[in-house]
């Protein structure tokens, strides 16, 4: 009970718990027990993202998806076990991809500096350095580190934090409030939808079904609509997918949100930003790409804070995918 009353205070005072841990995420965490952590990290990142292209998307959203359910502390990356089915088996979890590559990356990590760097913290800095390879001379946000891993990790919070693409804006506000994130991280941090890809069955009600009539968003670019259709061609399809913002589906840019103007947002989830006018003042201010990276690095820096581990708290884990 003291535990989960500190962490409400935490919550209620500083907005995220991770500011609570006694200011433990730093810049330059590891300098004395592995200076080279970050590094390595950020050259094995690039070589494999030089591979594969899809893998900044993935890695933002497996960043994304750790830290809204318990905190930024890599209980996305365990494997269910015979008696607990973990984070990464739950329905919003399922098309995550990418896992592999985190071990990988942990694993190089753990060659150099052996049970000091935890995966929290690769998995932060990884999504940090895939996105910002090409896109920047230097790192779009800065990633303080200090984060440990973990013990835990529960299919039920999942599916009970992670915010759905069917949410309307009422309660994609309250998710995110819940995280002491704001209506303007909301907006911020929506903007990840610029790389990466939607499958059909997170957006397809939109265009068959969308009250239950067998009828089509009313909000949706009826062009846009007539596409996605050639694509999704019916409600049972959760195999196909298509690029979240068309014509940028690759490139991490500001075009999510010319998109969205034109209401071209994929899920219904998007299209919310649009229902209420704070958030709609935020696009606005977004169609300006300077500050778009701006602001995406203050949302993404705050994400990167709730509900850490520090301390003597969970563990530095060797391999990501099981504790210790």
């Amino acid at each position: 009970m003291r535990s989960q009353a500190f962490i409400l205070v935490c919550m209620v005072v500083f907005g995220v718990v991770g500011t609570c841990h006694g200011g433990s995420l730093k810049k330059g965490f590891y300098n004395n027990t592995c200076p080279n952590a970050e590094a390595i990290i950020k050259n094995a990142t690039e070589k494999r993202v030089a591979s594969d292209p899809t893998l900044p998307a993935r890695f933002l959203r497996m960043h994304f998806h750790d830290c809204f359910v318990r905190g930024c502390d890599a209980s996305v990356l365990l494997n269910s076990t015979t008696n607990k089915t973990a984070e990464k088996d739950a329905i919003p979890n399922l098309t995550l991809a990418g896992f592999d590559v985190i071990d990988d990356i942990k694993a190089e990590v753990e060659k150099k500096c052996p049970n000091v760097v935890s995966c929290a913290d690769v998995l932060a800095l990884a999504a940090r350095d895939a996105v910002s390879f090409k896109v920047s001379q230097t790192p779009l946000w800065e990633v303080l580190t200090g984060r440990r891993d973990s013990r835990v990790s529960r299919i039920s919070e999942a599916l009970a934090n992670l915010p759905s693409p069917f949410s309307n804006f009422t309660t994609l506000v309250q998710n995110f409030a819940n995280k002491g994130l704001n209506v303007q991280d909301l907006v911020v941090l929506s903007g990840g939808h610029t790389i990466g890809v939607g499958h059909c069955n997170a957006f397809s009600n939109r265009l068959y079904n969308f009250t239950g009539n067998g009828d089509q968003d009313p909000s949706l670019n009826a062009t846009y609509a007539t596409f996605l259709k050639t694509q999704c061609q019916s409600l049972s399809d959760n195999t196909t997918f298509v690029v979240m913002d068309p014509g940028s589906g690759i490139t991490f840019d500001n075009n999510y949100y010319v998109t969205l103007k034109q209401n071209k947002g994929l899920f219904q989830s998007d299209a919310a930003l649009l229902t209420n006018k704070s958030s709609r003042d935020v696009v606005d201010k977004l169609l300006d790409s300077k500050e778009f990276f701006k602001e995406f690095a203050k949302s993404m820096e705050k994400m990167g804070a709730i509900g850490v581990l520090t301390g003597n708290a969970g563990e530095i884990r060797k391999k990501c995918y099981v504790v210790n």
